[in-house]
């Protein structure tokens, strides 16, 4: 599994305070499962729960949301672009310690792809591939998406903010 070291190197980069005392920043899987993908072969996924926790925390809340959330936003986006999963996706709960410290614990409900191929030479070799990235919408104007040269629709878009699963665009009408 990667996404733990992932996360936890990441909040070591952007959180200055938890630089200084790395040790504060504890990591554990918990409710761990390994799925079958149904494909032909070994292929799984690994789905469980994130528990990062932080002691002795002295900054403020946001210092460490945000960059959780720009991981995550790479690492597990549908926590984030999913209004249902979202509701409950992020967890946390604090102990106040006194009025300059918490102890604060966030849960997180991860998935990691395996992908084990056969080589030509028999052996398995294994993967864990990138999560798919989101892509820019459309730029405002008109589109036409076609199947081979069947025009399957045509529409004018407008600007917005935002991403899409990194998926092949249709053709811009000029």
């Amino acid at each position: 599994m990667n996404k733990p070291d992932s996360l936890r190197n990441h909040l070591l980069a952007a959180v200055p305070e938890l630089r200084v005392d790395p040790d504060r920043l504890l990591v554990f899987i918990d409710n761990g499962t390994v799925r079958s993908t149904a494909a032909v072969g070994l292929s799984f996924e690994y789905a469980y729960t994130l528990n990062v926790i932080l002691t002795d925390f002295a900054g403020h809340p946001d210092a460490l949301m945000i960059p959780l959330l720009a991981w995550l936003l790479v690492n597990q986006h549908e926590l984030l672009a999913n209004q249902e999963k979202g509701k409950e996706a992020i967890k946390f709960e604090a102990d106040i310690l006194d009025n300059s410290k918490v102890d604060l614990s966030i849960a997180l409900p991860l998935t990691e792809r395996v992908i084990v191929k056969k080589q030509d030479d028999g052996t398995l070799q294994v993967r864990h591939p990138d999560e798919p990235q989101l892509e820019p919408y459309l730029p405002a104007g008109e589109w036409q998406l076609y199947a081979g040269d069947s025009l399957l629709a045509a529409w004018q878009s407008t600007t917005q903010d935002g991403g899409d699963i990194a998926s092949p665009h249709p053709r811009r009408h000029d």
